[in-house]
């Protein structure tokens, strides 16, 4: 994989070479701060808000970033790169099950911090997606090798259910909850997915949409 690049350096790039000025790498190191800030706690991820969260004005915003749709792109790609770095840790680990469980928190932790904005900006990254998913498919298949994790279920299936770990609303059925209920489920999936006496899944395999 090529060497990550943060997101306030993918902003100040504009082609000429020319190092940017040090007041103009604050407020975008600000802006990306706030958005990340932002998401992360479900508020309104609008340059007006971001701004007022940085510390800037909008004019310091669209002048800085050029549009609300490229600080949230680069953003989610700073994201994105960073989950993937996570997945090559995971596969460093000299154990294929340590290595798979690290990850999928952090994946979690991180996917959680911008659900949204991947929602809001589509397809917009496919090929960090892509390697992301390759990650993921590594370290199940590891996993499976190793005798760790039960061997009949594909790394789609752990997409899903690592998503849906962290899909928890706030409230069901009167219930409240708690802080770290994404940790909760993680670990319930976690020991469902270990090669234990485990029953036969019904159906398909979910497939990569054409």
């Amino acid at each position: 994989m090529a060497a990550a690049v943060p997101a306030v350096t993918r902003l100040l790039e504009d082609g000429s070479g020319r190092r940017p000025r040090a007041d103009a790498r604050r407020n975008v190191e600000r802006l990306v701060a706030a958005a990340r800030q932002a998401a992360a706690e479900g508020g309104e991820v609008t340059a007006h808000e971001i701004a007022r969260r940085a510390g800037v004005g909008v004019g310091t915003f669209y002048r800085r970033v050029g549009s609300l749709e490229a600080l949230l792109e680069a953003v989610l790609g700073e994201v994105l790169e960073e989950i993937t770095a996570k997945g090559d840790e995971g596969m460093a680990d000299p154990d294929p099950w340590t290595g798979f469980t690290t990850f999928a928190f952090s994946y979690i932790r991180l996917r959680n911090e911008l659900c949204d904005v991947n929602q809001r900006l589509g397809d917009v990254l496919d090929h960090s997606r892509a390697e992301l998913r390759g990650r993921i498919q590594n370290l199940v298949e590891r996993a499976q090798r190793a005798g760790a994790m039960r061997t009949d279920v594909t790394w789609e299936d752990v997409a899903f259910l690592m998503v849906a770990a962290s899909s928890t609303g706030p409230h069901t059925l009167g219930l409240q909850a708690g802080a770290r209920q994404w940790d909760r489920n993680l670990r319930i999936v976690l020991d469902g997915l270990r090669r234990h006496g485990s029953a036969p899944l019904p159906g398909e395999p979910p497939a990569l949409t054409p």
